[in-house]
């Protein structure tokens, strides 16, 4: 087995400054005491562990939020289902870690370094700076993970703690137990009392601890902390409870402060988004419907992204939502951003064609950027403003065509699920007017605006239909030339409470 441990030693501030930075400098307190601080505040000299009066009196300008155990509770849920698009072996580590199981997705995924850089590139871009180590046992790897967090405690170059994941797997268990004996007991979390008379007696590392006489130290300090070791190296087994993906997807930011600007919010919903990611991955599915909540003092923002298809591409999202944001007045400030979507469909991955010039490649790609079209259309100017078309059953050229919402195409480029009516139309012009205009007769020949009379090249089609429905067209229609080489689509009306006339109902392109 091998294990990869996430450690988050910074989450308690990262729920809080993922979503937007502070020119403040920032931090966060348990009761009376510091917890940690960002960078700003560590080079103005406020230390976690420090009293938060003696931290404003250092630094009159810092921002103090209290610690927030739910929303850091939440935020470590969402890693672990975003966790699962690597292996569904993830078990959760409270308050602050993650545990994966990764041997069985090595092979899949490209190997462990890929892995290694996969996680902290993802997890950087959401916003997190977490210490990663890897081990053959759980334990292990935990312990590996925390000591490098302790270790890189302050790192003031950095905005965050960056740690860089070069552990590797030890290959036998004399390599193990050498590496688990240099770290510090610490890693432990013994209760203090514990701690303290480990410290007196001279032990510092778990290495001073296994040098100890085993009978000795388990009638001083208790079984379990012989288990806890022998779990570590190997020799006990460790049983795991995996976390189970839930069947929705719900993440909110809470922003360190109000926030005003479209793009500013762009920055914390698209860390949302790479989590949605993650999670839709791990589903194997995806979604065609995002709801993005904008939380303000005593109202919320609500914006629907709908997409023709299921997809899980986060360009994508992210695109479509900046078109929505582009065009969104915000009347009051934003405190909290949420990104949630409900129904999680099935989604197959792409098939790539085998030679790049592979017209069914070509066909698939062009069928996926007039989706995309349609959608950042929608996006920008309303669902309403772009519609699809289908053919309506009905021959009344004016009742020929009925708006529906745009659906993804096949390959025939007719949308799916359309019924197809087989009507035998006449010559039908691309462009009707909004309504009929009529022209003048003169001596039985109908004549265009300039009282030049029209040729007839084709016809009569005559329609009668609509009794029905109170809309009744009883028309004779003809193909018509004017002067100017112009092809109108013109009709006689036979309804005797009309008296007859011509119209002109469309144009040929």
């Amino acid at each position: 087995m091998l294990w990869i441990a996430l450690h988050f030693p910074q989450l308690p501030l990262e729920v809080f400054l993922r979503g937007t930075p502070t020119p403040e400098p920032f931090a966060i307190a348990d009761g009376h005491e510091l917890l940690a601080c960002d960078r700003k505040a560590a080079l103005r000299g406020i230390r976690p562990g420090m009293g938060t009066t003696t931290a404003l009196a250092l630094v009159p300008r810092l921002i103090v939020k209290p610690r927030d155990a739910a929303a850091e509770t939440e935020t470590l849920l969402g890693l672990a289902a975003w966790a699962t698009a690597y292996t569904p072996s993830v078990a959760l580590e409270f308050p602050d870690g993650l545990l994966l199981e990764i041997s069985g997705s090595l092979k899949l995924l490209g190997g462990l370094e890929t892995v290694l850089e996969r996680l902290q590139a993802e997890l950087d871009a959401m916003g997190f700076a977490p210490a990663i180590a890897c081990a053959p046992t759980a334990r292990a790897a935990g312990w590996l993970a925390q000591d490098r967090a302790n270790a890189h405690a302050y790192t003031a170059s950095k905005g965050r703690i960056a740690i860089h994941a070069a552990a590797h797997a030890h290959a036998d268990a004399a390599q193990l137990q050498h590496a688990i004996a240099a770290l510090p007991i610490a890693v432990l979390k013994r209760e203090a009392e514990e701690h303290a008379a480990l410290q007196a007696i001279g032990t510092a590392t778990i290495g001073d601890i296994l040098a100890l006489p085993r009978d000795g130290v388990g009638r001083r300090f208790g079984q379990g902390l012989l288990d806890d070791i022998d779990r570590a190296l190997g020799r006990l087994p460790e049983a795991r409870s995996f976390f189970q993906v839930p069947a929705a997807f719900l993440a909110t930011i809470e922003l360190p402060s109000e926030v005003t600007q479209s793009e500013a919010l762009l920055f914390a919903a698209r860390r949302l988004l790479l989590q949605l990611a993650g999670f839709l991955a791990a589903r194997s599915g995806g979604v065609q419907r995002i709801t993005v909540r904008l939380a303000h003092r005593s109202a919320t923002t609500e914006i629907t992204i709908g997409m023709l298809a299921p997809s899980r591409d986060i360009t994508h999202f992210t695109l479509l939502l900046r078109e929505r944001m582009a065009s969104l007045m915000l009347r009051d400030p934003v405190r909290a951003i949420t990104i949630s979507a409900d129904d999680v469909v099935p989604l197959a991955g792409d098939n790539i064609a085998l030679f790049a010039e592979d017209p069914a490649g070509t066909v698939q790609e062009a069928g996926q950027s007039w989706q995309r079209l349609i959608e950042r259309l929608r996006m920008r100017l309303g669902n309403a403003s772009v519609q699809g078309l289908a053919v309506a059953a009905d021959h009344r050229p004016e009742e020929a065509s009925l708006s529906i919402e745009p659906v993804a195409s096949g390959r025939s480029g007719t949308p799916s699920g359309t019924r197809q009516l087989q009507f035998h139309f006449g010559e039908r012009p691309f462009w009707l007017l909004a309504e009929p205009r009529p022209i003048r007769e003169i001596g039985s020949t109908p004549h265009d605006e300039d009282e030049q009379p029209l040729e007839l090249l084709a016809g009569p089609e005559r329609i009668e239909s609509g009794w029905w429905n109170g809309r009744e067209a009883m028309r004779d229609y003809f193909v018509a030339r004017s002067r100017n080489r112009a092809l109108l689509w013109i009709y006689r009306e036979r309804r005797p409470a009309d008296n007859g006339g011509w119209y002109v109902h469309g144009i040929f392109s």
